[in-house]
């Protein structure tokens, strides 16, 4: 869960009007990133989150803990955006097919020549943007699996509950739109347009390559399970299997470091608002919610001093 959540549970619950503005500009910019990057349009995500903190502030003091606030707040911004984006034009909806996110001999070729660090995993503004672009392709049904779980720092568990899934299916489609965002942004960092062709002749050729077997049944097999091996949810048998079967496959290796890091930079991606609507939006929503509680009179002395 994002830390600004927990924050602003707690300040909250404190009633010191300060603590309340500060919460309640906590809340916008979780609604505003989370709307972004569920709906990619900025008029859009100012109205969303202006209508969410709206129809949040009645119900703010009766939310107990930060698990409760971040269900309700994300189930209620979750039906906005998805009814803005009836307003726009969406990704065509289909299942994501793992046979079509397997790397072939010229992806692969290019992974093994990139280097690896915590350093490769770091994001600029420039890949900020793709990312971004990258994320919003997923059709709606994987984009929000992804954007709660490793962009909103949410458990599976939660994310069942706030979209009414099973486990399970979370599971499924969280793994797959991973995998179709590491495509596609390779594919964009490259500057292509679409997949390079399977068994591309002139990387064929390269004898550095051929040296580095195809992917193997069992690679296909395991392929299906990445997420799981990364998010440490498999059974302890089943995940030695995993880990002696990379060991000893340089292709699964270097695949699953490219897959890590696609995962991080998911983990990193933020969308700011406009800090002079975020801050006027937040001075009136703090003084509508400490009117509703009933701290109106004594916190308009602090209110005034911003």
């Amino acid at each position: 869960m994002r830390r600004e959540l927990i924050e602003a549970s707690e300040l909250l619950r404190s009633g010191d009007p300060e603590a309340v503005e500060q919460a309640i500009g906590l809340l916008q910019s979780t609604v505003y990133s989370f709307s972004m990057k569920m709906c990619g349009h900025r008029e859009d995500a100012e109205d969303t989150m202006q209508d969410v903190l709206f129809r949040s502030l009645r119900h703010l003091d009766r939310l107990p803990d930060p698990n409760a606030l971040a269900a309700w707040l994300y189930t209620v911004t979750r039906n906005r955006c998805r009814r803005m984006r009836r307003t726009h034009s969406e990704p065509t909806i289909k299942a994501i097919s793992l046979d079509e996110m397997m790397p072939d001999w010229a992806e692969l070729q290019q992974l093994a020549q990139q280097p690896s660090s915590p350093e490769n995993h770091a994001i600029d503004a420039q890949q900020h943007q793709l990312l971004h672009q990258a994320v919003l392709r997923l059709p709606a049904p994987f984009r929000i699996v992804l954007v709660l779980h490793d962009m909103e720092e949410l458990k599976t568990e939660q994310v069942a509950q706030i979209l009414g899934l099973q486990t399970g299916t979370v599971r499924v489609r969280l793994h797959r739109a991973r995998l179709a965002v590491r495509k596609r942004m390779g594919q964009l960092l490259n500057g292509q347009a679409t997949q390079v062709p399977r068994g591309h002749q002139a990387l064929k050729s390269s004898a550095a390559f051929e040296r580095r077997p195809m992917p193997t049944r069992e690679c296909r097999e395991m392929f299906a399970n990445l997420s799981e091996y990364l998010d440490d949810r498999l059974e302890p048998a089943t995940r030695e299997q995993i880990q002696r079967h990379i060991q000893a496959c340089p292709n699964c290796v270097t695949f699953l470091q490219d897959l890590r890091k696609a995962i991080d930079r998911c983990n990193s991606l933020d969308v700011k608002c406009d800090p002079d609507i975020a801050t006027r939006m937040r001075k009136l929503f703090a003084r509508e919610y400490l009117r509703i509680v009933g701290l109106l009179d004594s916190a308009a002395p602090a209110l005034s001093g911003h």
